[in-house]
């Protein structure tokens, strides 16, 4: 399968830290900050919009792994933002470097991994599980 992504690509994309963002709301934690579940989605965002840009319409990317570390906390208020650079490509799977950041410092790091695969016959297995 040949797509145009190439190692070193970037995607950026940017949120901010709401009531409905914190640890407490998210159930993750007891504190009004910004929820390391929260951190994790904008991560996995950053990724797939990255690698769905490329993609055909029959395909999409659905990630397999995610490992992360959450540094520092932000209150809520304070934009965050996600960044996802592609790594490393083996054929369908591609790997990231993720992090994070508030507008002060790096909040979060970690990998993460998608793999490409082609939506009906994805959507039809997992749906074949209800039968």
């Amino acid at each position: 399968m040949e797509t145009n992504l190439k190692i070193g690509m970037k995607n950026v994309v940017e949120s901010q830290s709401t009531s409905d963002t914190t640890a407490l709301t998210m159930k993750s934690g007891s504190l009004n900050v910004y929820a390391t579940p929260a951190m994790m989605c904008l991560m996995e965002q950053a990724a797939a919009e990255l690698v769905e840009k490329f993609l055909p319409d029959d395909l999409t990317s659905v990630g397999i792994s995610i490992n992360i570390n959450h540094n520092k906390p932000t209150p809520v208020g304070l934009p965050v933002r996600a960044e996802a650079v592609i790594v490393n490509i083996d054929g369908r799977k591609i790997t990231f470097d993720v992090k994070a950041f508030d507008t002060l410092e790096e909040i979060g790091i970690g990998k993460h991994e998608r793999f490409i695969v082609n939506k009906e016959k994805f959507q039809l297995k997992a749906d074949a599980k209800r039968n």
